[in-house]
């Protein structure tokens, strides 16, 4: 942080706690999250070992696909269609997720691989002129129609950890059905 500006934060930063500085300033310690390769999910061989598990959870917005991994932290794999629109909208939607997952990091269980795909949803006059499964319609695209803007970050944001607490509450499920003396 530059020291011409002591109260001035980054967004991509959290307060932990004030730290006083030589010149009487208070200056604003910061705990830094990053996004290194480490924690990103890159081959087609990480997204088809995550998609082959079929642990997916759904909402209006996002579908999230999860499966165990030995690494000890999260990992997380963004894919977003054509269908969301031109490359400058796909790749703002690819930020709105990676940020959305590297300030959560906290929150997100470790030990999981995450999977974010936008979800489709048809609508009904959609079904009925055309009942073939080709013809989808990106809810993104739908929000779009209706507001004239994407989703926004605060939007992505709750869909995703929504999405994560679901597959929480899930995992629990399953663990005290094959062991019940949990």
């Amino acid at each position: 942080m530059p020291r011409c500006c002591p109260g001035r934060k980054k967004l991509t930063t959290s307060l932990t706690s004030n730290v006083p500085d030589t010149r009487g300033f208070v200056i604003l310690a910061m705990k830094r999250f990053s996004f290194p390769k480490k924690k990103r999910l890159v081959g087609n061989r990480q997204f088809t070992a995550v998609l082959a598990r079929r642990r997916r959870f759904s909402d209006g917005l996002l579908t999230l696909y999860v499966a165990e991994n030995d690494c000890g932290y999260s990992r997380l794999g963004v894919s977003i269609g054509k269908s969301a629109g031109k490359a400058a909208v796909r790749n703002r939607l690819k930020r709105l997720l990676r940020e959305a997952f590297r300030q959560n990091q906290e929150q997100i269980p470790s030990g999981w691989d995450y999977v974010l795909m936008l979800s489709f949803v048809r609508s009904g006059s959609e079904q009925a002129r055309c009942p073939s499964t080709r013809l989808r319609t990106s809810s993104i695209r739908n929000a779009r129609r209706a507001s004239g803007k994407p989703p926004t970050f605060e939007q992505v944001k709750t869909s995703f950890l929504s999405l994560v607490n679901r597959s929480r509450t899930d995992q629990n499920r399953s663990r005290k059905a094959s062991n019940p003396n949990i």
